[in-house]
């Protein structure tokens, strides 16, 4: 019995100490297997797992557009409140995808990202030609734009949009806002102010933006420094632009936008956006978790479209005006334009109160972006951006009536998308599922160590005790069958006397 138990004990001892080496092995280079492995699947290499999604994103992402329709167009022009009413969404799918990409021996590669965008009309509140009462961005942009010129000038153009009949405000159908109209204007304007308008040809808010890219980036792949995947190296050959009134401001930081470099911490992420013509940065809001996948949620803080006064960083990005609002006029053929969060979400309340119809908050109107802290891959985003035209009287040019100065919300958008389906389920088993296994088994590892050591600890105990004999007494002690014995034996004495 003793030997058996002393078997079962050295058994269970091996067996402990071998969970034991296991758990403490996973322990010191699970971590390690897991950095490794997301440092090879996350940087820009054609044998990675992210290269493809990278190279073609396949994330189905929407862009949903609301426009701004004026409600009292002939009450603006004698000075009144605008009166807003939003239009849609009108949803566009939008399809991105690389050409040109070429790897460079310094550790960066080169891209050209396109751009295509389908009406989905399954999906929107209205249709393509919609007509909706707009200011009309051409004639006002260009009043403004000219208010500071002789005023003989002013009366020229003003004797021209007269001719054209133009006025300060336009009815025309969505898809004409959107991708572009005729309009003599262009060539008018040209011919009074040489290259006002440096372009020809239709004039639309997104004209230039379906079918086409967003600039040549040269980005890091990470393969030396994983810290530097993704991170711009350079835009259209450039390290900074030109476009604003200091350093720090014209600075390209961060990522171009799609993914950061892995193990990230919760502080703070940067990105360089073409279309707003600068660098964000976006802080760290909480935690949470996208389809089972944990995130790091990012918004925008209050100090991004902040005026130099508000915020001395972005004095660099002035002539400013009220917080909340960037004047984009410097990358924008000089035109009048400001970017804000849709409906003036975290702006001064002094914009909001010079139209009506606007009802910022934060569910609808609050930009995100999820991300995966391990790899640095969003999983759900949501950027929401407004365009906003400055329009005012302008003397000597009778079309502009007497129209108070105001920032009037033109349309916002948001581009939103979200990893799903079997790239969502290939992400989650290879870079959720798999680690969070190996993080378990270690510790499932050690602690049935213990059990089975502690275990073969009281069996080798049982093991170790003496067998249990009775002890052999001298004299029975007495009891009821002394006496018979007692007389039995006086008995044969007295025989044997006899």
């Amino acid at each position: 019995m003793g030997s058996a138990r002393r078997r079962a004990s050295v058994g269970l001892g091996l067996a402990g100490a071998a969970c034991a080496l296991v758990g403490v092995s996973l322990l010191l280079v699970g971590p390690r297997i897991v950095k490794e492995q997301v440092i090879k699947n996350v940087r820009i290499d054609p044998g990675s797992i992210s290269f493809k999604m990278w190279k073609d994103i396949p994330v189905p992402f929407y862009m949903s557009m609301y426009f701004f329709e004026v409600l009292n167009p002939n009450q603006v022009l004698q000075g009144e409140k605008p009166v807003l009413y939003q239009r849609g969404p009108y949803v566009y799918r939008e399809f991105r995808y690389k050409t040109n990409i070429t790897f460079h021996d310094n550790d960066t590669v080169s891209f050209l990202e396109y751009r295509t965008l389908f009406f989905q009309p399954e999906l929107s509140n209205g249709r393509e030609d919609d007509y909706i009462v707009v200011p009309n961005i051409l004639m006002m942009g260009a009043a403004v734009m000219m208010e500071n010129l002789p005023t003989f000038v002013k009366i020229l153009l003003s004797g021209a949009l007269a001719g054209l009949k133009q006025e300060a405000f336009i009815n025309r159908t969505v898809g004409e806002i959107m991708w572009g109209y005729e309009d003599p204007l262009i060539d008018a304007i040209n011919a009074i102010v040489p290259g006002m308008i440096p372009f020809k040809g239709k004039f639309g808010l997104f004209v230039e933006f379906n079918n086409s890219n967003s600039g040549l980036f040269t980005v890091n792949t990470g393969m030396k420094n994983i810290s530097e995947v993704h991170m711009v190296d350079s835009w259209n050959g450039l390290k900074e632009v030109n476009y604003w009134r200091s350093h720090g401001c014209n600075m390209i930081n961060g990522t171009a936008g799609e993914m950061w470099p892995p193990f990230m911490s919760p502080t703070s992420l940067d990105f360089y956006s073409p279309d707003a013509c600068r660098s964000m940065r976006l802080v760290y809001e909480q935690s949470g978790n996208f389809q089972g996948v944990p995130t790091y949620r990012f918004v925008a803080p209050k100090t991004l479209f902040a005026n130099g006064t508000d915020y001395p960083p972005n004095e660099g990005f002035c002539p400013c005006m009220q917080s909340g609002i960037q004047n984009v006029s410097s990358c924008r053929l000089n035109a009048p334009m400001f970017i804000s969060h849709p409906h003036f979400y975290n702006a001064d309340p002094a914009l909001l109160d010079a139209v009506e119809g606007l009802h910022p908050n934060k569910d609808q109107h609050a930009l995100f972006l999820d991300v995966h802290p391990l790899t640095g891959i969003p999983m759900n985003c949501s950027i929401k951006l407004q365009l906003n035209l400055y329009i005012k009287r302008v003397s000597g040019i009778i079309q502009t009536g007497r129209i108070k100065p105001v920032v009037l919300p033109l349309l916002w958008f948001a581009e939103s998308g979200s990893i799903e389906g079997s790239v969502l389920k290939q992400f989650y088993t290879n870079l959720v599922l798999i680690p969070s296994l190996l993080d378990y088994l270690q510790y499932i590892c050690l602690g049935l160590s213990i059990l089975l050591i502690i275990s073969a600890v009281v069996l080798m105990a049982m093991s170790q005790r003496p067998p249990h004999h009775p002890s052999t007494q001298s004299k029975p002690p007495p009891s009821e069958t002394t006496p018979l014995l007692h007389d039995s034996a006086a008995l044969s004495q007295d025989d044997a006397e006899a």
